[in-house]
């Protein structure tokens, strides 16, 4: 039993933990209680203290005194006992029946150096800290001097603004700030437009096979019918779309996890399969900021002529997850049905951070950003094939990717698959198996590799390892 310095909080914290022992019935009914003498001595406290609890509990009725004895537990009700494993873990019956069984369970946090492969991480140590944090203090000022207020559903007109000027710029992406809806991430992106277009029970979606997770949870948790469509490298499989299918999630401009581009051939089909089909598209630029080849392919919604795509983008790979901060950019006749859920769900984004990433976006030290970090990256990128194609060429074999912060690379040998993935993924922290983001277990067994948070002299180590390893396997 712990007790404060200052005697009235001594009296409190006494007090509240021999109740608490009474009501959890560590303390059984009719038990006296020690004597306050012996108590103060053993807490170290003066026994006026100990003889005030005691005095409250009474008063409160959980100790019935005694004449010239000590005062015992009253016979009082206990609290129940707490909710067992199986309830907490979600199948209490109070949740309703999608619930019951979570789709996406949080990650546990991954002890993992700080020069690792995780994915879908950018670099702190060349973000500008000092200019973001006079961009928010500058805000904070402002917003001093006015009024409080609940900002737009949708957004401030400055950020979408300067979000619709951005994308224009750098995906060629059509849009106004009457266009742009301002989210929490780019999931809540999806759970937004997932909210808005599906009938639970029936409407079918399609999802890319390997997918990503988080994606097909948020339409799961709509109630959507999930269809995994097979990807190879020409990106989504339009062929194999379910002629039912009226949504088709992708992401078009750098494929998670395989990391492949969706041909011009392919964008062309699917849009024309959405015009025949009466579909809409959600596009998922995914890592569309950080491009190492050629011309980047125009995005599915800028070839969009009858407005059936929904572009969904995010700053946490471009700035840092931590700003939560993403958009989609809808069709005209969805922009206010999408501002009415995002207005239930969470009302607005906060106004402080929107106010920066506005300024940060208009006075272009976000283009300024992305520009600086893309040789960085390039370099990583550069490390990373070459250790792929020589140090681990007899075992892997990497998948076609120009964009984005990871890159894939497919078995050789897939029969081998138990054997060498071990090794692989032991050796390069972070990493992951493209199973881990697959609906079925007919995916090519491949590994991916994120560049974003480690340096190009610890992937040539980390690569040169690996191969040693695989080498005694192997023999």
């Amino acid at each position: 039993m712990t007790v404060p310095r200052a005697r009235g909080e001594r009296t409190r914290a006494l007090h509240e933990q021999l109740r608490a022992a009474i009501l959890d019935g560590r303390l059984p009914v009719d038990e006296p209680l020690p004597a306050t003498r012996r108590v103060a001595e053993a807490l170290g406290v003066a026994r006026n203290t100990v003889v005030a609890a005691y005095d409250l509990l009474v008063a409160e009725g959980y100790l019935v005194p005694r004449q010239g004895a000590r005062p015992r537990v009253a016979g009082i009700a206990r609290r129940p006992p707490r909710p067992g494993r199986a309830m907490a873990a979600g199948t209490a019956p109070r949740f309703a029946p999608a619930w019951r069984t979570p789709f996406l369970r949080p990650s546990p946090p991954r002890v993992l150096p700080a020069q690792n492969f995780r994915l879908g991480l950018p670099d702190h140590r060349h973000f500008p800290h000092a200019l973001w944090r006079r961009l928010m203090a500058r805000e904070l000022r402002r917003l001093a001097r006015e009024p409080f207020a609940y900002p737009p559903s949708q957004g401030i007109e400055a950020l979408r603004g300067a979000i619709a000027q951005h994308v224009a710029f750098a995906r060629a992406v059509a849009c106004a700030a009457d266009d742009v809806v301002v989210t929490s991430g780019a999931q809540q992106a999806f759970d937004l437009v997932a909210r808005l277009l599906v009938t639970p029970g029936q409407t079918r979606v399609a999802v890319e096979e390997p997918g990503y997770p988080p994606v097909r949870a948020a339409f799961a948790a709509a109630g959507a019918r999930l269809v995994p469509i097979p990807v190879d490298d020409e990106g989504l499989r339009v062929e194999r779309l379910p002629d039912d299918a009226r949504i088709v999630v992708v992401t078009p401009s750098h494929q998670s996890p395989t990391g492949v581009a969706m041909s011009l051939r392919r964008r062309a089909e699917l849009l024309d399969f959405a015009r025949r089909r009466g579909a809409v598209v959600v596009e998922d630029d995914y890592d569309g900021e950080f491009r190492f080849g050629g011309r980047p392919l125009d995005a599915l919604q800028t070839l969009d002529r009858d407005g059936r795509v929904f572009y969904v983008g995010t700053f946490s790979k471009s700035l840092f997850p931590a700003l939560r901060k993403g958009f989609v950019v809808a069709p005209a006749w969805a922009r206010d049905g999408l501002a009415m859920v995002k207005h239930c769900c969470d009302s607005h984004c906060d106004l402080v951070t929107q106010s920066a990433l506005a300024a940060f976006i208009r006075d272009g030290h976000l283009a300024r950003h992305v520009r600086h970090m893309r040789p960085i990256y390039a370099a990583r990128r550069e490390a990373l094939l070459d250790g792929l194609r020589h140090e681990l060429g007899e075992w892997l074999e990497p998948i076609p990717s120009e964009a984005g912060l990871h890159l894939a690379a497919r078995l050789r040998d897939p029969a081998a698959a138990s054997r060498l993935l071990p090794v692989v993924l032991r050796h390069a922290p972070g990493a992951e198996s493209t199973a881990d983001y697959a609906m079925t277990r007919r995916v090519e067994p491949a590994v991916t590799f994120g560049y974003g948070v480690i340096d190009t002299a610890e992937i040539a180590a980390a690569l040169a390892r690996m191969r040693r390893a695989l080498r005694k396997v192997y023999g």
